[in-house]
């Protein structure tokens, strides 16, 4: 599964799709504008890298960041829900995580966390990836490809 594949999916199920990302930076959205005819279904997406962002644009709950911190299942699926309605779109997918090099909120790097947001139910999927910052990123993006074909797959 490609970005290509990706945009195949969505404009064949004429849905669109926007993305919050947090350890990802933006790459998400670099790989699925990069296919030409993007626009057809990707509405666009918000880095929050840092926390306040998250609260502050995207409107994570405080509360949930300050229980469960940032690199959770909690925060995740916050930021898939929240994202939905920020960007007016039928499904919105999110990342957040420790991408390393160092230990955050007491997680061990690579405890990621990738949610996806429709109208139907909100799901979150933790992983452990390994390698350093770069191969966690993009192993990450490939699981969201996966979440995203499963999720049409699931009509």
């Amino acid at each position: 599964m490609e970005a290509r594949d990706i945009k195949e999916l969505f404009v064949n199920n004429n849905k669109t799709l926007g993305s919050i990302e947090s350890f990802t930076g933006g790459l998400f959205a670099s790989e699925i504008t990069k296919v030409p005819g993007a626009s057809k279904f990707y509405k666009g997406g918000v880095v929050s890298y840092a926390t306040e962002e998250k609260i502050k644009v995207v409107k994570v709950n405080k509360g949930i960041v300050d229980k469960y911190g940032v690199v959770s299942q909690e925060c995740a699926k916050e930021m898939a829900t929240k994202g939905r309605q920020l960007l007016n779109v039928d499904y919105c997918i999110s990342f957040t995580g420790n991408a390393g090099p160092d230990a955050m909120e007491n997680k061990p790097v690579g405890e990621v966390y990738i949610g996806l947001a429709s109208e139907k139910e909100t799901i979150v999927i933790k992983k452990n990836l390994t390698g350093n910052r770069e191969n966690i990123q993009k192993e990450a993006i490939k699981i969201a490809y996966e979440i995203l074909e499963k999720n049409f797959q699931k009509k």
